[in-house]
């Protein structure tokens, strides 16, 4: 397995693919990365050499926010909304959509399991 940027991307499939194994890359971000650094997509990771490989890797660590500066920018941003009493921040801190989602059906998987009143578990 390839290791770029902390992480290990899997060797039998192509460049394109393997880089959305990164936090914060998907499939435009990693065909970007490509294409400035002269890679073809279609290569396995496995096939890489070692300088194509140096080339992903520098262009990632000074282009991308990626895995754990973005997961705590994005934590950064929510706790920012909530503090400020933002509409936003009270849909997080009450674990309901906050995109504008209907929740009168749907949202069990932002809003849990459904309970229903006298339901208990039998031991």
């Amino acid at each position: 397995m390839a290791r770029i940027v902390g992480v290990d991307i899997p060797d039998r499939k192509h460049i394109d693919i393997a880089l959305t194994y990164i936090f914060g890359i998907g499939r435009s971000s990693a065909h970007k990365i490509l294409k400035k650094a002269n890679v073809p997509f279609d290569v396995k990771t496995k096939d890489l050499t070692e300088g194509q490989t140096v080339k992903i890797r520098d262009i990632i660590e000074n282009d991308f926010k990626i895995e754990g500066a973005l997961r705590s920018e994005t934590t950064i941003n929510i706790k920012r909304l909530m503090d400020i009493g933002a509409y936003r921040g009270l849909r997080h801190r009450h674990g309901l959509p906050v995109h504008g989602q209907r929740t009168h059906t749907n949202a069990r998987t932002r809003k849990g399991p459904r309970t229903r009143p006298g339901s208990k578990k039998k031991k």
